[in-house]
Formats: structure tokens, C-alpha cells, sequence
């Protein structure tokens, strides 16, 4: 789900698919596959594992100037040889590689499907099989592809691949990224522009329900209905300080946007080869073991550490206190007789979080680093190391890192002792997939900041329970990049002073994702829009009104806080971007913060 390359032109397309794909090796996946056009046959191989693992049972000897590949992060059925893409169709016929996830795949297989013998679990080969049946009924291949499109439900870019045709390579998207790349003689297609950056700087973007027929002069971009789309590429200039956030303008936003892929990656590294959940027993025993867990971070750490004790509490009904680390050190709390340190840093260099970690050893308590940086300072000196498999993180306001942070510690709960029977996977992934749908409502925050938060001099947010923790990464967001004065309150403390501080047009932006909580934050809009706050409301579908700004698809509401930092994320982005600023280093601050 996580990779697309395609190319068709006049050079052999093994190792430019190859070399793409391991462009793309930084989102995260299970698994990978390649199929090639040679000599009216199309030749595919595909391997679980890594790119190296798909070198390693390629057939050299196999050559073409047209081909697809694809790297892939399991969501429907297990990583495998043969849920692997790409999928072919029951005649071998059509080869097709496919990106997202099709919501309505068992209604497809009922209505249109029923005689078909598959040989996967995945919704994929859904769509290759319908391809096939509707050009067996009589549809030309361009139709039928279109047709194909018409009956998919969710996400998808297609790359595909007709063996009856050896000069056209066919694509499709809707909701799922995917560029064309136009050059001398060949043209391409990628899920990253980084997959192509090597061949061509020229690159058309593809909106959603387009269709595209590609052949080596030229590049077609049509509408699900047929109609001619008419588009000019753009170039994308990228020179080698510009090669690792590819063609976004920002680190900020491109991290903001890997954090699905960070998502997946995680449940792969933290999966054994059952699919099950792994965490390396010390590491568990530990937990298990201690009769409370201290959780020691600074900044947006320690905000992902707030959400974790409510994991090791409710998921794990394991006590935990969060502490900024800057404080613990000089003004430490009454420790319990058998405590476990959990430190949490991107960088594992933090100089607050390592004065602690120094002083608990010596006093002989047990420790643990959650990190993004293997061989770290912090992972070097502790017991055990969790790693955030997040990929570097350049931007200074952390995105994905924070993310990735909530997502390893509620995997840990989870497998210390998971009394509420959370099926930790499953909710994590589609987390993740709600992520991406939150990533393609753009426009909306880069509005709403517009209006709200541009010329405002201040800001706060307010929430209860588990949104008041999501308030205080958001508003620190805000602050470290756009420079407006932000405020995380808990939403019951507004009457106890804070609502002294509400002005006319005073931007309040209220977040709720807890059903136990909805009505009393509700209550809290009101207060403050009768003082004259300019209100606006992220909420989860399931609690939302008609009125409110943002609405986020339901997920579980303990792994609420995921998804519901991707709006505020935008916001302080888009805020940031409007005034001008720096968005990437901001003023004052640092990446790696290593000095008390």
C-alpha cells in the first residue's frame, strides 16, 4: 500500500523500478513485487521482506521497457508471497499494482464476482478481477478500467498493465497519492516524486477519479467519464538539499503526511512473523514487574506521555506519573520501591531527560528509552530501548515522531497486559487510514487558519479528559511556528480564571473525541462565544454537529489523540505559512535540545 513505480519507454525497467522502489523504502513496508513486460508475456516476482529480498529471487535474465512495482503495507490479508502485489487477473491477462483500500470489496466479490476462484485475501485483486470480467463482457480496455472505477469504494492508485498491449500503461487514482513523470522518449509514474527524481523533474499531478493512458510519447489524463483533461506539468526543483523531503515545500509537511505510512511501519516492526504482536520479553517483564511506571520527557514527549499513562492505566492497569524531566531532576517525587524509568525523546539526546536517567541509575532502578534514534545517547545508557521507526525527522516541531511516540507506547500497554482486549493492530490501522483521509482535507485548514488564526494574536484550545492532552501538543504546534501566543486548557478550568483572558474575535478552538465529555465541552463553546470568542470545534463523527469545523472518521477513543493532532498540525502549518514564517526552523529553537 505504500509504493508505486511505473515506467514504459526505451531502457530496460528493472532497475529503474528497483532503484524507485527503494526511494520509496522510507514509508514503510511488508513486503514488494515488480512485473515486466517481455515478449508478449508479462513476467512478475514478488517477495516478502525487503527490496533486497526481491533482488535476491529476480530473474536477471528477464528484460523489458515496460513495468510496475510496488511496495506493500499489508491491510487485507497477511504479508505474503501471495498477497504480494502485483495481482494478476484469472487469465493472466491484466497485472495490476494498487495503493489504498476498497471499502466495499465483499459487495464486489457478491455482485460481480461470485464465479471467480481468487488466489489472495486482499482487496486488490478485487479490482483486477473486475477489469477482467467487464473487458470479457465486451468493454474496451479504457472502459472497462473507468467501469472499474465507478464500483470502487476508499482509496486507490492502479498502475496496470495489459499483456495484450505491450505499448500502454494504464493508472488511476482517488484519494491515494500518485504522480506522472513526463521525459525524452519514456514516461513514468510514482507514488513519490522521489521514486522518479533520478529521470525526469517533470511531473503532472493527478487529481482524484482521474484515469491516464501512457505510452513512451506521451501522457494522457482523462476523467472517469472519458473527458480529456488538458493540465501543464510543473517542475520540481529539487537540488541535493532539497532530495529527502522530495517536492514539498516544507519538512513539516511532509512529515505531517508520511504519519500513516510511520503508522504502518510500526505495526510491521512490532509484529512476529505470525502477524502477532512482538515486544521484546525483558523489555515486558520489566513493565510487569515494576509497581509504577515513571514516564520522563520534556515538550511534545512529554504530551505523548500524558496520552501513554492513560494506556498503561486503562489498557494495562499499570499505575503511571508523567514528569517533565527539567523537574524531576531537581525536585524529585517520592519514588515507589520498585519503579521502571520510561524515557521518551526523538532524538534520545535530550540533556534534561539523560540528568535523570544518570541520577535513577545510580540509584539502581531499571530503565527504558523510547526513541527515534538507534545508538542514541539515551538508548546507549539504557536497559532497553523501544525504537519509533518514524524515519528522520527534520522538521524542528515534531510530527510524526510525536505520533509514532503514542503509537509504540500503546503497543507496549497492550502487550504488558491487555485487559480491555483491545485488538491493538486492527484499531491501529485504521488509525492510519483515517490519518490519509484527514491529509486530503487541505484546503479546509489552510482556510480555517486563514480565518481564524492569521491575525490573532493569541489563540487556545480547550478540551477535556484525553482532548485536553491532544490541546497541549496542539497549542504548542501553534506557538513554536507561528509565534501566536497558544494556551492548552483543560475546558473545566475555563471558570476558574482562564476565561478572563477571552477577547472579542479570541480564536477558541474546542476538541472532542470522548463521548463521556461531549455535552460539558459543548457547554464550555458556549461560555466563551458569549464573551465574543471566535469558536471552532474538531470533533469525531459520531459526537459531531452539523456546525462544527472538522470531523474526524470514529476510531477508538482511547487511540483518539492519533488522529485528532493531524488537523492542529495543519493549522499551525498553514497559520505559520500565511504570517510568513520560518516553518521548518523556527526562531530560538533547536531539533535536538542538549543542553539542561
Amino acid at each position: 500500500m505504500c509504493g508505486i513505480v511505473g515506467y514504459i519507454g526505451f531502457e530496460d525497467v528493472k532497475e529503474i523500478i528497483l532503484g524507485g522502489l527503494e526511494k520509496l523504502e522510507y514509508r514503510g513496508y511488508d513486503s514488494a513485487g515488480i512485473a515486466i513486460a517481455n515478449n508478449n508475456n508479462v513476467y512478475v516476482c514478488k517477495e516478502k521482506g525487503r527490496i533486497k529480498d526481491l533482488r535476491g529471487c529476480l530473474d536477471v535474465n528477464v528484460t523489458g521497457t515496460l513495468g510496475i512495482g510496488h511496495t506493500r503495507w499489508a491491510t487485507h490479508g497477511v504479508p505474503n508471497k501471495i498477497n504480494s502485489h502485483p495481482h494478476q487477473s484469472c487469465t493472466k491477462r491484466f497485472t495490476l499494482v494498487h495503493n489504498g483500500i476498497i471499502e466495499n470489496e465483499n459487495e464486489l466479490r457478491e455482485k460481480f464476482l461470485k464465479d471467480i476462484e481468487f488466489t489472495s485475501d486482499t482487496d486488490t485483486e478485487v479490482i483486477v478481477q473486475l477489469i477482467e470480467k467487464f473487458v470479457s463482457e465486451g468493454e474496451e480496455v479504457e472502459l472497462a478500467i473507468r467501469h472499474t472505477m465507478s464500483e470502487l469504494e476508499g482509496s486507490y492508485a492502479l498502475a496496470i498493465l495489459d499483456k495484450e498491449d505491450m505499448n500502454t500503461l494504464y493508472a488511476a487514482k482517488n484519494k491515494t497519492p500518485l504522480l506522472a513523470g513526463k521525459g525524452e522518449g519514456f514516461n513514468m509514474i510514482g507514488s513519490d516524486a522521489m521514486a522518479m527524481i533520478n529521470y525526469t523533474n517533470n511531473f503532472y499531478e493527478i487529481e482524484d477519479k482521474e484515469f491516464l493512458k501512457i505510452t513512451k510519447e506521451k501522457i494522457e489524463i482523462f476523467t472517469i467519464y472519458g473527458n480529456k483533461v488538458t493540465r501543464d506539468t510543473y517542475t520540481a526543483d529539487i537540488d541535493a538539499s532539497d532530495t529527502e523531503k522530495g517536492t514539498y515545500p516544507h519538512y513539516m509537511m511532509k512529515e505531517i503526511e508520511e504519519q500513516p505510512f510511520v503508522i504502518r511501519k510500526i505495526i510491521s516492526e512490532y509484529s512476529d512473523e505470525n502477524g502477532d504482536l512482538f515486544v521484546e520479553p525483558e523489555i515486558v517483564e520489566n513493565v510487569k514487574a515494576c509497581d509504577k511506571l515513571y514516564i520522563i520527557a520534556c515538550g511534545t514527549s512529554y504530551h505523548a506521555g500524558l496520552i501513554g499513562k492513560q494506556f498503561f492505566e486503562k489498557i494495562a492497569g499499570k499505575p503511571t506519573e508523567v514528569v517533565i524531566a527539567s523537574e524531576f531532576i531537581y525536585n524529585m517525587p517520592l519514588l515507589t520501591e520498585k519503579p521502571l524509568f520510561l524515557f521518551i525523546s526523538q532524538s534520545g539526546e535530550t540533556a534534561d531527560c539523560r540528568a535523570v536517567l544518570v541520577k535513577v541509575k545510580q540509584m539502581g532502578f531499571k530503565t527504558l528509552t523510547l526513541t527515534n534514534v538507534k545508538g542514541s545517547t539515551l538508548s546507549r545508557e539504557s536497559d532497553n530501548t523501544l525504537l519509533l521507526y518514524a524515519g528522520p525527522e527534520i522538521a524542528v516541531a515534531s510530527t510524526k515522531a510525536y505520533t509514532a511516540q503514542i503509537a509504540v507506547l500503546s503497543i507496549l500497554a497492550a502487550k504488558v497486559n491487555n485487559k480491555i482486549n483491545i485488538d491493538i493492530f486492527k484499531e491501529l490501522g485504521k488509525i492510519a487510514y483515517t490519518m490519509e483521509t484527514l491529509c486530503d482535507d487541505k484546503d479546509n485548514y489552510k482556510e480555517l487558519a486563514e480565518k481564524f488564526l492569521v491575525k490573532s494574536r493569541n489563540c487556545f484550545y480547550i478540551g477535556r479528559s484525553m482532548d485536553y492532552f491532544v490541546c497541549l501538543e496542539a497549542s504548542l504546534k501553534l506557538k513554536e511556528i507561528s509565534y501566536i501566543q497558544t494556551e492548552g486548557f483543560a475546558a473545566g478550568e475555563l471558570k476558574h480564571g482562564t476565561i478572563a483572558l477571552i477577547e472579542h474575535d479570541t480564536p477558541v478552538i474546542a476538541v472532542i473525541t470522548q463521548e463521556s465529555i461531549n455535552l460539558n465541552t459543548r457547554s464550555n463553546i458556549k461560555e466563551v462565544k458569549a464573551r465574543g470568542a471566535a469558536t471552532m470545534v474538531i470533533s469525531l463523527k459520531k459526537l459531531s454537529n452539523e456546525t462544527d469545523d472538522i470531523v474526524i472518521d470514529d476510531v477508538n477513543e482511547l487511540l483518539s489523540p492519533l488522529a485528532a493532532i493531524i488537523p492542529a498540525q495543519y493549522l499551525a502549518y498553514y497559520a505559520a505559512l500565511l504570517k510568513g514564517c520560518d516553518i521548518d526552523k523556527p526562531r530560538n529553537l533547536a531539533k535536538s535540545v542538549t543542553v539542561e
